[in-house]
């Protein structure tokens, strides 16, 4: 193992440690969308993002803090992440993302921190399998996860809804209270749209 690959598994198991996860079952019905804040906070940002996307991992990195402490900590506004896969390896992280149970926003992050390791990694599969265990879920959780073709569908129906009513091309995309955002802008442009 090379040592940026032991760095990505310590990463992981500092990020997601002592989470216990139960995996959704295979026949649940997943959220359409995952929301960080109050559901009834006064501003809405939706992002779609791919977790292959370097752009989207550096909003996460470099921006996202910011919008979290002032907006969704606060109760000002809340955060909705949608799927918007470009690639197989964005579909297999996002499944087990969705299949970690309450952990979503744990996985995106820990997903987006190691991207460089498991999103170039010779079997991408393997990584992500690796990740999903630092988290918690079992080999067979997550072997169910990623044969879950309703999941997939899910993911795929929420894509193209996103494509076609804001003409989502490329990630990250984001609307915020109405206003369509493309690319990882500074804090200020999201903050423009925000009351």
């Amino acid at each position: 193992m090379t040592g940026f690959a032991r760095l990505m598994l310590v990463m992981a198991a500092l990020l997601l440690g002592g989470f216990a996860t139960s995996a959704r079952a295979a026949d649940q019905s997943f959220p359409l969308d995952e929301i960080e804040g109050k559901a009834d906070a006064p501003n809405t940002i939706i992002e779609y993002s791919s977790l292959t996307c370097p752009h989207c991992a550096h909003f996460h990195a470099e921006i996202w803090p910011e919008l979290k402490t002032k907006w969704v900590d606060t109760g000002k506004a809340k955060f909705i992440m949608r799927d918007f896969p470009l690639d197989g390896r964005a579909m297999a992280a996002a499944m087990v993302a969705h299949c970690s149970g309450d952990h979503y926003f744990a996985f995106i992050d820990t997903f987006f921190r190691t991207q460089q390791g498991w999103g170039r990694a010779e079997d991408g599969v393997a990584a992500i399998k690796t990740l999903g265990k630092f988290g918690g879920m079992s080999e067979e959780q997550i072997d169910s996860c990623l044969a879950n073709e309703g999941l997939m569908d899910q993911i795929k129906q929420r894509q193209d809804a996103g494509a076609s009513k804001y003409n989502i091309e490329s990630t990250p995309t984001f609307v915020v209270n109405g206003h369509v955002i493309v690319g990882a802008e500074p804090y200020e442009t999201f903050a423009k749209y925000l009351k």
